[in-house]
């Protein structure tokens, strides 16, 4: 394990929200979000109106260019998360996991907590100075963002959908040559 567990749930459901934009916009109704809030057990208030679902939706591409950035600018981004959102972090225990960081209260808006919770991520992504972690697809076809957690830091790709399609590509070029 690289980071601690609620840390590497936090960089996968921060980029998981990013991707949401890519393609088909998966948060483009009520519903989406829903669905998403319960895939990724967001715990805390959720309203499901139109308000909360357009914060949601602003928060993609602030998230986003966290993948995109240098360190310097991520921390001076991270830090204006922390303080716009009055972040204070404590221990928390709740619904089977144990003591882990929570840095707004329970009925703080979704999209402000979805973005402390990125922010407490990158804070240990920064601290450890894992940034490379943070990378964007290398298919071609591909902008969606993932974080590598492989102990050998091999991952390139956000899916097995995007390596095959690139491999498959890269073996009919190859077999296109001789």
């Amino acid at each position: 394990m690289v980071f601690a567990h609620d840390t590497e749930v936090a960089l996968a459901s921060a980029a998981a929200l990013v991707n949401t934009a890519h393609g088909d916009d998966q948060l483009a109704a009520a519903d989406g979000l829903a669905d998403f809030v319960r895939e990724w057990q967001w715990s805390g208030a959720v309203t499901g109106d139109d308000a909360e679902l357009a914060a949601v939706r602003r928060l993609r591409p602030e998230l986003e260019a966290w993948w995109r950035c240098d360190r310097d600018e991520l921390v001076d981004r991270v830090n204006d998360v922390l303080r716009r959102t009055h972040a204070l972090p404590q221990l928390i225990r709740h619904d089977g996991w144990d003591y882990h960081l929570h840095a707004t209260p329970p009925d703080a808006p979704l999209a402000d907590r979805m973005a402390v919770e990125a922010a407490m991520a990158m804070v240990d992504v920064i601290r450890a100075d894992e940034i490379a972690r943070l990378q964007v697809c290398a298919a071609d076809d591909c902008d969606d963002v993932l974080v590598d957690l492989t102990k050998n830091r091999s991952r390139r790709f956000c899916s097995t959908g995007c390596s095959n399609r690139t491999n498959v590509a890269a073996f009919r070029a190859r077999r296109r040559q001789t």
